[in-house]
């Protein structure tokens, strides 16, 4: 509970630093957006600065709310913070939204872009946004900002359970479940569109080079390479997990979905080796 109420106190601390919005709504009709969404620790920060070096793109810095997110920089729809924050957001049916949303009206359309354009450059083509629940909005976006294309991280959820544990009251089993949860809305939102990829952690981290030419055919950019170094942090957490879970691991699979697909889908398992090629 203590992390819990430090993160929300964090955010809320630096909602107080925003910029004020624009005078004028900014012209996008030549702008692409590209948001970037996954579970809390799952690598959407680092990718994010990645993308932030490619010339041809803006995305928020030194904005004085936590990791530079876009959901603390506009007031049309509630952050995950208002819905637990990690582990916990997934859990409402309010935060997620969808191409019925009453949000969506030109108004709020129109309020998000002189909120967001206070950080934008711009002169830029292609607009970044990153936060977390963006997996679980993208018919939202899709819907408010035609056009759109989406980036979606995925890491193993034991890596992701235990990295956001200081930040959640929720037991190492409720985490497990928010990551089936959260994944499986993702992947049912996205079906079959054509405007979103879906990229690994794992796969990430051992080729970003890859990834990120994957990231700019989809987004219509030039290929380029980014000068941040990419590290591997999961091993740590399966050796956590080891120590303190594998006498219980047993128990923890007895209490969780007998059938969960999206655990195979990408390749995972909660025993070695953990990660499978996919």
């Amino acid at each position: 509970m203590l992390g819990r109420l430090k993160y929300i106190s964090r955010v809320l601390r630096h909602l107080q630093k925003r910029r004020k919005p624009l005078l004028q709504v900014p012209d996008t009709d030549n702008k692409k957006f590209v948001f970037i969404g996954g579970l809390h620790r799952s690598g959407t920060s680092i990718l994010h600065r990645l993308l932030c070096e490619h010339p041809q793109t803006s995305g928020f810095s030194h904005t004085a709310v936590p990791e530079n997110e876009g959901q603390h920089l506009q007031t049309v729809f509630k952050a995950a913070y208002e819905f637990g924050g990690p582990g916990e957001f997934a859990f409402h049916l309010d935060a997620h939204l969808t191409e019925h949303s009453a949000l969506i009206n030109q108004n709020n359309k129109e309020k998000i872009l002189t909120e967001w354009g206070a950080y934008y450059d711009m002169k830029k083509s292609v607009l970044l946004e990153k936060s977390p629940p963006n997996m679980i909005r993208s018919r939202f976006f899709r819907q408010m900002f035609p056009g759109s294309k989406f980036i979606f991280i995925v890491r193993h959820p034991i890596a992701v359970s235990l990295a956001t544990e200081k930040w959640s009251n929720k037991t190492i089993t409720e985490r497990l479940l928010h990551w089936y949860t959260a994944h499986s809305i993702m992947m049912d939102d996205i079906d079959s569109a054509d405007d979103c990829l879906v990229i690994r952690y794992e796969d990430f981290v051992r080729s970003p080079g890859h990834i990120l030419d994957q990231i700019c055919d989809l987004a219509g950019m030039r290929r380029f390479s980014a000068s941040e170094r990419v590290e591997d942090h999961n091993e740590k957490y399966f050796r956590d997990w080891n120590q303190r879970y594998e006498s219980e691991l047993r128990a923890l699979q007895a209490v969780l979905p007998s059938n969960i697909p999206v655990l195979g889908h990408f390749g995972y398992s909660l025993g070695a080796p953990f990660v499978f090629e996919i």
